[in-house]
């Protein structure tokens, strides 16, 4: 019986191709909404505002520690 050799698994790489698709344009509507200040002015900014930010920042920390592999 002749063995079949493994081929590259193309619906797992489909599939990263796609995850990556979309980290990529979260990454680029969030990089929007940062360089908007999302969203406020200066004249608007409470402590909602610094806790919404601080909340983006841990999350996205969580999240390049998860990538590079440290903490």
């Amino acid at each position: 019986m002749a063995r079949k050799t493994a081929a590259p698994n193309d619906k797992a790489l489909d599939a990263f191709v796609a995850a990556k698709t979309e980290i990529d344009r979260l990454l680029a509507e969030l990089a929007s909404l940062s360089a908007d200040h999302f969203h406020a002015s200066p004249d608007e900014i409470t402590w909602s505002h610094v806790g919404s930010a601080n909340h983006i920042r841990e999350r996205l920390q969580e999240i390049a520690n998860f990538a590079t592999g440290n903490g």
